[in-house]
């Protein structure tokens, strides 16, 4: 009797853990970069504006609950395949989304190609995911190396910044970013003199440093991002680089780093985002919610996960289902308009919307807290990323 009860609660236990994916609610996983050199551009932050995003939705889809999990991936693709794979086939992970390091970005596209799900990368820049390397189910949201390179590296070009030297993250974001900066400068009649490639998370940048002060360069690319990028500038302080004549170029800064800085270490950085949080009504909405619930403004990161699981949602909505194909199909058939940005989705899984080039403020220049930016320009969406067949997608030829 005993044994046959025991059989049948463990029937029963197979049978619940065997229940189909359909059957429960959508499952959205936030992975990042929650405790490294990316921690405050994405981390934890970015889990909470999933959660806005979800709350603003109305917490259901398809009569179902809608859940957000997350997770560190600590800058290791080898470590995001693993969380991913256990997400996709033993937690029922509908989609995942931030995906912060391009490296790790480029390895979870390639495993939810495999495993027909969804992926929407908003923290990593490599225009390479709706490049070369896109597929069906893959989606890039909030910027990219292209864009970048267009915005800061095409507005201090025709200012007279034409000679570049490059200090480049030694992986496959800094590789992306650099190229496709030194492609538009040269394409603009700009030189690069030279680039040396640095380590992800270094604490000494003084030889790297010393060797872009030689190049005589009037311009140093930062081709790096996070507290990379805040420890080049500080450092690069130290040395009197900006002082001596040559100029900084912020290649991939975002609010959560100006701040880490300070207005008297990054004053007069010119950069690119896709959202600042004082630019309009829209944006002043999302962050002064964003803001009450963790005494901090959001960046284009944090923002674009807004936009991107706000889009997943209205995407399984229309299509009334969560199968793959139908909520792909839909994601590129809608319509972008939230308080992150407005645009179109393309073949490629590109979100098309513009840009701004911004400079940060000087101290006297601030009026209140998180007031970094002025604006210098808008960068348009079809000027600022390519189209669907002009991008490498094999998708599209």
């Amino acid at each position: 009797m005993k044994s046959g009860m025991l059989l049948a609660a463990v029937s029963a236990c197979a049978l619940l853990f065997a229940a189909p994916a359909s059957a429960q609610g959508v499952k959205i996983g936030i992975l990042n970069d929650q405790s490294g050199v990316y921690a405050d551009y994405g981390g934890k932050w970015s889990y909470e504006a999933a959660l806005m995003a979800v709350e603003d939705f109305g917490g259901e889809v398809l009569g179902k609950k809608i859940e957000v999990i997350s997770a560190d991936h600590q800058n290791k693709p080898d470590l995001a395949v693993a969380i991913g794979r256990r997400w996709y086939e033993v937690e029922n992970v509908d989609m995942i989304t931030e995906l912060t390091t391009s490296s790790v970005a480029l390895a979870i596209h390639e495993l939810s190609k495999n495993m027909k799900k969804i992926d929407i990368v908003v923290g990593a820049a490599t225009s390479r995911l709706t490049g070369d390397a896109c597929q069906p189910y893959g989606f890039h949201w909030a910027y990219d190396t292209h864009a970048l390179a267009v915005g800061t590296g095409g507005s201090l070009v025709k200012t007279g910044g034409d000679t570049w030297f490059f200090m480049t993250a030694d992986y496959a974001f800094g590789y992306a970013l650099e190229k496709d900066t030194g492609d538009f400068v040269k394409a603009n009649g700009g030189k690069v003199l030279g680039s040396v490639r640095i380590p992800l998370n270094s604490s000494d940048f003084s030889s790297f440093l010393l060797q872009a002060q030689a190049s005589k360069a009037k311009i140093i690319g930062l081709a790096n991002a996070g507290l990379d990028t805040t420890n080049s500038i500080k450092q690069a302080a130290e040395f009197g680089i900006v002082k001596s004549g040559q100029k900084l170029a912020g290649l991939l800064l975002t609010l959560a780093e100006v701040h880490g800085l300070g207005l008297d270490a990054a004053q007069g950085l010119v950069l690119t985002e896709a959202y600042y949080w004082d630019r309009d009504d829209k944006s002043r909405d999302l962050a002064n919610r964003f803001f009450k619930r963790t005494g901090r403004m959001p960046n284009m990161i944090q923002a674009g996960t807004y936009s991107s699981v706000l889009s997943y949602l209205k995407a399984v909505k229309a299509a009334g289902t969560k199968d793959t194909e139908a909520v792909a199909k839909k994601l590129k058939e809608l319509p972008v308009d939230d308080l992150f940005a407005k645009g179109k989705v393309l073949e490629n899984g590109r979100f098309v919307h513009d840009l701004y080039l911004f400079e940060v403020k000087k101290p006297s220049e601030s009026k209140k807290p998180w007031d970094y930016y002025k604006q210098l320009a808008v960068v348009p969406g079809d000027q600022a990323f390519p189209s669907a067949k002009d991008s490498g997608c094999p998708l599209t030829k």
